[in-house]
């Protein structure tokens, strides 16, 4: 990994067609992480693809299981008892696992122009030249605490009834453990990937960096929208995280401080998700509640609820 992304990238395996053949086929310009070799259409077609797969592939999970239950109870099943079925919610948790892997193959095609340019380097996944991985590591670390400090605040003013992914994580410990992991382990990635690294520099290079930043911004809190809509507090910070992400990909020019903000504001949340239950039960405990402990605590169990 280098400290910079080239200026210009070259496909991995020259054609061996003729020159006529090969400026048919490949872009007449010089390939950057701003500069993509995919224009806006395919990228908006990988965003939508990327939605199709969070809700079409964890079916596969949830059908097999849904017949069970529907030969178990002789076609007699109510959406009150679907809600509440702690192993239906499971599987639709587990599902995401394979969505993201389609998501990351479709994502890899488009980068790449099937295997044509180099992955990491096409996307400029590496730290810029003048933050080094020292500088960028600890600004992302700043922008991680500062944007959970400021999401706390934000949801404990706006308050909001309990989502319907709180309702999700609280039908089991191994539902909550699995959200945990998809946060910190694959969604940061795959959501980097798609949204400011594939959609925002094909926006930018038609829109200008401010436009591209609100438009990549919309489609990230809109996705977002259906597990949180009953909590306008918790969609308000998403949207100032997607704002925050994608400024932070503009200003850059690579993919790699946006991906480790989000890893680490994504890693602190599934700590304190995963702590959740021992942290209200302290928080319970502290006398009064007003203390800064017990500030901080609430503040943070806001947002991640």
């Amino acid at each position: 990994m280098t400290n910079e992304p080239p200026s210009t990238l070259e496909p991995l395996t020259p054609s061996p067609s003729s020159v006529q053949e090969t400026t048919d086929q490949l872009p007449q310009r010089p390939i950057t992480p701003d500069n993509p070799p995919w224009g806006l259409l395919i990228a908006l077609t990988t965003w939508i693809l990327s939605v199709i797969c969070l809700v079409i592939v964890p079916l596969v999970l949830v059908i097999p299981y849904l017949v069970y239950l529907m030969t178990q109870h002789h076609g007699r099943l109510s959406a009150e008892q679907l809600t509440v079925d702690k192993t239906l919610l499971f599987l639709s948790i587990l599902g995401v696992v394979p969505a993201h892997l389609l998501t990351l193959g479709i994502a890899w095609a488009v980068v790449t122009s099937w295997g044509r340019y180099p992955f990491f380097a096409t996307l400029g996944f590496s730290w810029p030249k003048s933050w080094g991985p020292l500088k960028g590591t600890l600004i992302c670390v700043g922008l991680a605490v500062l944007l959970l400090a400021v999401g706390g605040v934000i949801t404990t003013f706006m308050g909001g009834a309990k989502t319907q992914l709180d309702l999700i994580i609280e039908s089991s410990a191994a539902t909550r453990i699995t959200v945990a992991l998809l946060s910190f382990v694959s969604a940061p990635f795959v959501e980097e990937l798609i949204y400011r690294g594939v959609v925002y520099p094909a926006v930018a290079r038609l829109t200008g960096a401010g436009w591209a930043i609100a438009i990549v911004s919309l489609l990230f809190a809109g996705v977002h929208f259906w597990q949180y809509q009953n909590n306008l507090g918790v969609i308000l910070v998403i949207a100032i995280l997607s704002i925050v992400l994608t400024t932070l990909r503009a200003v850059s020019g690579s993919l790699l401080p946006s991906f480790m903000l989000h890893l680490i504001f994504n890693g602190l949340q599934s700590v304190f998700l995963l702590l959740q239950p021992l942290l209200e039960k302290w928080l319970q405990q502290l006398t009064p509640v007003k203390t800064p402990t017990g500030i901080l605590i609430q503040h943070t169990l806001n947002l991640i609820r």
